[in-house]
C-alpha cells in the first residue's frame, strides 16, 4: 500500500470573500463564502463549514467502515457535528469539535459493543486526528427492534415472520 496519498482541489476567487470550489472528477463544483460574520455571503457553504463537515463525513464513514470489518449491523447513524470557534491568543482558531452520534441497534444486548466501535471510530478518524483542537464525543445509543412484534423474543419469532 502506498504510503502517501495526494488530494487535489482548485479555488477560484468569483466575487470578494467568496470562490468556487473544484476536483478533477468530482462533481458538483461547490460555492462557498467567507460566513456572514466575517463579511462574507449568506446562504453559501463556508471553510468553517468545509472543515466541519470534513470531520463528520470522516467520522461517519470511519464508524461504518469499523462496524462493517467486524460483522456489526446498526440500523442507522445519525452525527451532528458543532465546531466551536473562538478568540484565544494567537487569534481565531477552532476550539474543539463535538460529535453527537445517534447510533440505532436493533438488540439491548449490542449497546456495549456500539459504544466501543463509536470510540474506535474517534480514535481512528483521520481528519479529526489531523487537527490540533480536541475532539469530544456524547454518543447516544437507542434500541429499535426491526418490529414491535419482534419483542417477544423467540416465542413472537416461531409466531410472526419479521
Amino acid at each position: 500500500m502506498e504510503t502517501e496519498h495526494r488530494y487535489m482541489v482548485q479555488a477560484s476567487s468569483t466575487l470578494p470573500r467568496s470562490g468556487v470550489l473544484r476536483s478533477e472528477g468530482i462533481e458538483p463544483a461547490i460555492v462557498f463564502s467567507a460566513p456572514p460574520e466575517f463579511n462574507g455571503r449568506a446562504g453559501h457553504w463556508t471553510p468553517e463549514h468545509f472543515l466541519v463537515a470534513a470531520v463528520a463525513s470522516c467520522f461517519v464513514s470511519t464508524f461504518s467502515g469499523i462496524a462493517e470489518i467486524s460483522r456489526f449491523p446498526f440500523d442507522s447513524l445519525h452525527l451532528e457535528t458543532e465546531g466551536v470557534l473562538a478568540r484565544d491568543e494567537t487569534g481565531l482558531r477552532f476550539q474543539k469539535m463535538i460529535l453527537r452520534p445517534l447510533v440505532m441497534i436493533a438488540h439491548e444486548e449490542d449497546r456495549e459493543r456500539t459504544l466501543r466501535i463509536l470510540q474506535k471510530a474517534e480514535k481512528s478518524c483521520l481528519i479529526a486526528r489531523s487537527l490540533t483542537c480536541p475532539l469530544e464525543m456524547h454518543p447516544e445509543i437507542a434500541v429499535e427492534p426491526a418490529c414491535a412484534e419482534c419483542e417477544g423474543g423467540e416465542e413472537a419469532l416461531s409466531i410472526l415472520s419479521c
